[in-house]
């Protein structure tokens, strides 16, 4: 990226606004391919985590497919990416059903109930069941995040196979991990052998699920490509291992700009943004309470007290707690600056909404030409058009 390009467009674009640099998804695509091809494996993108199709020309060069968490990502997936459409939901519809069968190559089920009621009305699409290996990793960071807490409602537990019916089943799924490295897989992984060594026996593929955080700096791939391989190795039935990562697929190449609308003070100085937590940045939220809460990151700031300048960012929303965070900077903010919030594409964009009336950010691509180009403004016809 040109630093002093991006910089000019910052300057010249309306806030708030999403900013997708392709060259970056790109660096990360190319991590993923070799371990697709060192290890064997297929990784498809988690829209769960990131679905700005705009990118799908270039993510689906590289990528085996999606993973959708339902009947609209599953449509989205088989209409804009057109490879392999993994489908996985808690529960499905009857209403829905026959849809989602018709937009997925392969659907997953939470229970044994789910796929006794559906699995007839499965054709021509392979069928997965999503096992709890009961091997909680995830709670370390973000316990809000952790698939298999106590009384975790996601995934088939071992214990429950025993006397069931996998006439049809040619898949078995886990997700386990929330953006953590190798060590935590290989934990799971061997909690899973373990306990559902002779039903991984009687299948022809697996998926290994999603949170592997392979595009970040200190991921130990090497590591990762020796696990899938020496997987296959003990289960020559495999044929297919997936992964299923969202934030790999787009670690460090999504920004937001925000713009300051006024300074107050009330005790600390305090910058009112024309973003929201509550509307654009919900895992600020979540996380809140969290061990590892999350705080983004804003280009050339720094936590409270590492600059001369300090700010309390608040959001545009009348929510009291539309707090962003306390921040430092080189300089005294002023009205009209904008601030640039870095790793913004994974777990944002698919996530914002309308609360109070706020617009949608704008949605811009930063190409490889080192063009930025509008791909989509929101209007208030949005925020009316959902109500």
């Amino acid at each position: 990226m040109d630093s002093k390009g991006f910089q000019r467009d910052i300057a010249r674009v309306d806030t708030p606004c999403f900013i997708i640099d392709e060259g970056a998804i790109e660096k990360n695509l190319k991590i993923l391919d070799s371990v697709q091809k060192e290890a064997g494996c297929k990784i498809l993108l988690a829209l769960k985590a990131y679905a700005a199709y705009c990118t799908f020309p270039l993510i689906s060069k590289y990528l085996c497919g999606v993973c959708a968490s339902g009947l609209n990502e599953a449509k989205l997936g088989k209409e804009e990416f057109g490879k392999e459409v993994h489908t996985f939901a808690p529960g499905f519809s009857d209403s829905e059903f026959d849809e989602v069968v018709k937009n997925s190559t392969h659907i997953v089920f939470n229970s044994f109930s789910q796929l006794e009621k559906f699995k007839s009305s499965v054709k021509g699409r392979k069928i997965g069941l999503r096992v709890n290996p009961e091997k909680s990793v995830a709670g370390v960071k973000f316990g809000v995040y952790d698939p298999c807490t106590k009384n975790s409602r996601l995934g088939i537990k071992a214990q429950e196979f025993s006397g069931k019916s996998l006439e049809g089943v040619s898949g078995l799924h886990f997700h386990c991990l929330c953006e953590q490295g190798v060590e935590p897989l290989e934990e799971v992984l061997k909690v899973f052998m373990d306990k559902f060594d002779p039903y991984i026996k009687k299948m022809s593929w697996v998926n290994f699920g999603g949170g592997h955080h392979i595009t970040k700096a200190d991921y130990d791939v090497g590591k990762l490509i020796k696990i899938i391989v020496d997987f296959k190795k003990r289960y020559p039935n495999i044929q297919e291992v997936y992964l299923e990562p969202g934030e790999a697929v787009v670690l460090n190449s999504g920004y937001m700009a925000a713009s300051v609308l006024d300074i107050i003070h009330s005790g600390k100085d305090i910058a009112i943004l024309d973003t929201s937590v509550e509307s654009h940045i919900l895992d600020v939220l979540i996380t809140r309470n969290e061990p590892g809460a999350y705080v983004p990151e804003i280009m050339g700031a720094g936590v409270a007290g590492k600059f001369k300048f300090n700010y309390v960012l608040g959001g545009v929303s009348c929510a009291a707690g539309d707090v962003i965070g306390e921040y430092s900077f080189p300089k005294q903010l002023k009205v009209g600056d904008k601030l640039v919030f870095l790793d913004m594409a994974y777990y944002t964009i698919v996530k914002t909404n309308t609360f109070n009336g706020v617009n949608l950010p704008s949605i811009f691509l930063l190409d490889n030409s080192g063009k930025l180009k509008l791909v989509k403004k929101f209007r208030y016809s949005d925020f009316k058009g959902r109500l």
